[in-house]
């Protein structure tokens, strides 16, 4: 198939995946990619869209057309907006776990579900098996991409069989590499003359295994002393940023221990493509002591092979299928001894190592960028010729597609604002924090569910989540009276508590954020205290009266058990609560009063929520049905005659056979109708729980009888309720924090349609 038949009409291609800087792997595929079509079919104009933390903006080459937010759902849409106005013929999505934003990466698919344009999806890693968000993102990729290309026979089965995607579909393209010219004197330009180099390069990660490489060096040198081991490649940044260099420290006191130290190059810096042919030239052998065996590719593999080094390895997949048929050597896992006995003896018998090189070196002329380029045209140009795009039908049918409500960006600066050295202050004379009040367990408790979910979402700064987290959970934890086993909940601005234990509510809520901590939070300390504290606090709800209590309690050992599902006393605890709430259902419900209690007052939904969930989990039909109605009936109860959210009014609430209380509304109660409607909507599929969802969040908005907004976009925070005439312009915690985790949560399920 010649160049131009290969393009086909194709004349317009956007690259979307390149994750600045180029100092990480998806970046410089992405790069090679875009250079090596416009080299192979100059007539073809490549553009790329660039993921980007919006707070370390970068220099973007000529290129980069345009620049995602990775954490802004927005940001995803507007460049939609470019794709579809800008006319590009095909969109090619490099996709890796971590480059995109959302919980498993999902904002990605705002994106991809209003493209008017044939979509080329690459998979640079597929899980065998994934989580259930993982799954059901990589599924809706995988359904709206036209074709699905994987760089080795063994992402092409998992595609097959753990998304369900058909062989027809999906392309089988290597993974690019550059040409590496045989360089006799690059050990001299490189200082390594005279000796035998063993080299290993890439982003440094505990995953990689070189701990095992160091470990037999005293054996490698032992028969050939001449021998030198370079690691090539900065730490990882997502490692470096959690954990700073503390592997890259161990490897290098682990040589110092072993003393090969002398025998060892680090070299902690990115490199570029021509330094790294220096180094490929260089390198006797190419070591890659990988730990999982899940990996289904590796550009340093694919570079190393290409450049027809003699390759040693772990068995993980991809080396697996690449260094077949005498193309490397495989060893097994975590064996010094065995890498040092394979390692030798390529080393010591030329010959073989030789042979080995060629067979690779020829296999990799496959591998090559402008064979890769004319591998992806085809795929362009089947994706283009063979589209039968029911989205672009439906655009020419009835013009675009809805988009989904507008929603406003997640802003912390007012929570900022609130918080101190102690914790989370209780509130605030308009904007400004009121020292008078102090602190509440109450609301600390809500601050640190909302970090956790926001954790989990990846939507916002990680440090400055952690920082605030870790205040948070901190002050939870100092509320905890191990004495009584009961949280206290008010403390005075001079760090007083005023109570020796708390609320039954306040304790149940402070179970619901630290069961939320273990669930969804990715710090192992943050979760090891939440884990202890939660075990601490649970025993004492079993002699609570207050159904709210027990709802907040169901709702943290909800969380509690994504992470710990076979925690049989905490199992038996969720049982025991949740009876006791379908029992109060039973008792009070009426065909015209399906609720829990003879009237509705604060935090209805919670009710419905906390039984919902913990229905569900259970498999049983009569809770589950039970909190269906009830969230059915306070739907219709707190609707204005305008169609609006009206929540049950603070002054008066709202009793049996009484009026219905109009005022105070309180964002509160918003934000609990806000959770279970979606929570409905994940557990029955019906999109009727969408529309309440949207007409509860609506209200923070203005869609309310004054047709005012509560939520202040100048200072992130949210006023203190509604009035029969005014808004409280006072921006509480209890407020801001009902706003915020309604609005992740409607971005959650604005992006992942039924929610994750």
């Amino acid at each position: 198939m010649n160049q131009k038949t290969q393009a086909g009409s194709i004349r317009t291609i956007a690259m979307l995946g390149n994750h600045v800087p180029r100092q990480c792997g998806i970046a410089t595929f992405t790069a090679d990619l875009t250079d090596a079509i416009s080299e192979e079919f100059p007539d073809i104009a490549c553009s790329v869209l660039a993921m980007d933390d919006p707070g370390r903006r970068h220099a973007y080459p000529p290129r980069v057309r345009f620049a995602l937010d990775e954490s802004d759902v927005a940001s995803y849409r507007r460049a939609a907006d470019f794709l579809n106005v800008g006319a590009f013929d095909v969109v090619c999505l490099q996709h890796e776990y971590g480059i995109f934003g959302g919980k498993a990466g999902s904002h990605v698919l705002a994106l991809l579900r209003e493209l008017r344009m044939p979509v080329v999806t690459t998979l640079h890693t597929l899980l065998a098996e994934p989580d259930p968000a993982q799954r059901a993102v990589m599924d809706e990729i995988t359904r709206l991409s036209e074709r699905i290309v994987v760089m080795s026979a063994r992402g092409a089965e998992i595609a097959r069989r753990v998304h369900g995607v058909p062989d027809a579909k999906i392309d089988h393209i290597p993974h690019g590499i550059p040409q590496v010219p045989l360089e006799r004197d690059s050990k001299e330009r490189l200082g390594v003359e005279c000796r035998r180099v063993i080299l290993t390069f890439g982003l440094l990660s505990p995953d990689k295994g070189i701990e095992h490489v160091i470990d037999a060096m005293p054996a490698i040198l032992e028969r050939c002393p001449d021998a030198v081991y370079i690691i090539l490649g900065a730490t990882h940044p997502h490692v470096k940023e959690r954990h700073g260099e503390t592997y890259r420290l161990m490897l290098e006191n682990r040589a110092q221990r072993l003393g090969v130290d002398g025998s060892m190059i680090f070299q902690n810096r990115f490199v570029s493509q021509a330094e790294l042919t220096e180094f490929l030239s260089a390198a006797d052998i190419y070591v890659t002591p990988y730990l999982k065996r899940e990996q289904s590719t590796s550009g340093t593999l694919a570079y190393a092979v290409g450049a027809g080094a003699a390759v040693v390895s772990t068995p993980y997949w991809y080396a697996e299928e690449l260094l077949a048929d005498g193309r490397g050597v495989l060893v097994p896992w975590r064996d010094p001894r065995a890498l040092a006995h394979e390692i030798t003896s390529l080393l010591e018998d030329d010959a073989r190592r030789i042979a080995m090189r060629a067979r690779a070196r020829a296999f990799g002329q496959s591998m090559v960028w402008p064979a890769v380029a004319r591998g992806y045209m085809q795929s362009f140009a089947h994706a283009r010729a063979e589209r039968i795009d029911r989205r672009r039908t439906l655009y020419r049918r009835s013009g675009p597609p809805k988009r989904p409500m507008e929603l406003p960006e997640l802003d912390l600066r007012h929570l900022r604002l609130m918080t101190d050295d102690t914790g989370l202050l209780q509130h605030s004379m308009f904007g400004v924090p009121r020292y008078d009040d102090g602190y509440c367990l109450d609301d600390n408790a809500r601050a640190l569910l909302l970090m956790a979910l926001i954790e989990d979402a990846r939507v916002e700064d990680r440090q400055a989540v952690r920082a605030l987290a870790s205040r948070y959970l901190a002050f939870v934890s100092h509320a905890y009276n191990a004495d009584q086993r009961r949280f206290r909940n008010f403390m005075t601005y001079s760090r007083r508590w005023t109570e020796s234990h708390g609320s039954e509510d306040s304790h149940g809520r402070a179970l619901w954020a630290l069961g939320t901590v273990v669930g969804r939070s990715g710090d192992p300390g943050r979760q090891s205290l939440g884990g202890h504290l939660f075990h601490a606090a649970l025993p004492a709800v079993s002699a609570f009266t207050s159904p709210r209590a027990w709802a907040f309690a169901l709702l943290g050992i909800h969380e509690y058990l994504r992470a710990f599902q076979g925690d049989s006393s905490v199992q038996s605890m969720r049982t025991q609560l949740a009876d006791r709430l379908l029992d109060l259902f039973r008792h009070a419900s009426r065909p015209d009063w399906p609720w829990f209690e003879d009237r509705l007052t604060y935090s209805n939904a919670r009710l419905s929520h906390a039984l919902l969930v913990s229905g569900a989990s259970m498999g049983r039909e009569e809770a589950t049905g039970a909190a269906l109605r009830s969230l059915d009936w306070l739907a219709s109860v707190q609707r204005s005659e305008a169609g609006d959210f009206a929540p049950v009014g603070s002054d008066g609430f709202y009793a049996r056979g009484g009026t219905k209380a109009a005022f105070d509304q309180q964002p509160v109660e918003a934000a609990c109708m806000i959770s279970a409607c979606l929570e409905a909507r994940r557990i029955t599929g019906d999109e009727r729980w969408d529309r309440h969802a949207r007409r509860a969040f609506s209200w923070f908005l203005g869609q309310n009888h004054l047709q005012q907004s509560l939520y202040d976009a100048t200072t992130g925070g949210c006023r203190d309720g509604l009035h029969a005439d005014r808004v409280n312009e006072n921006q509480g915690a209890e407020s801001t924090l009902s706003f915020l985790v309604g609005l992740l949560e409607m971005r959650g399920a604005d992006v992942n349609g039924k929610s994750a």
